[in-house]
């Protein structure tokens, strides 16, 4: 008979690296970001206050 526990728990802890690598790839595409001069007017526009 297969031990579920255990399988619950290497799946478990599959899903949590998954989780951080894909938060790595975000935290590091991020910074790419912030670093790119041409996107400047991009940042721009994001700070604008919505008009009421």
């Amino acid at each position: 008979m297969p031990d579920y526990k255990e399988m619950y728990f290497q799946l478990a802890a599959k899903v949590e690296d998954a989780i951080e690598l894909l938060i790595e790839a975000k935290r590091k595409c991020e910074e790419e970001y912030i670093k790119d001069e041409d996107t400047g007017s991009l940042k721009e526009l994001n700070n604008k206050k919505p008009e009421n």
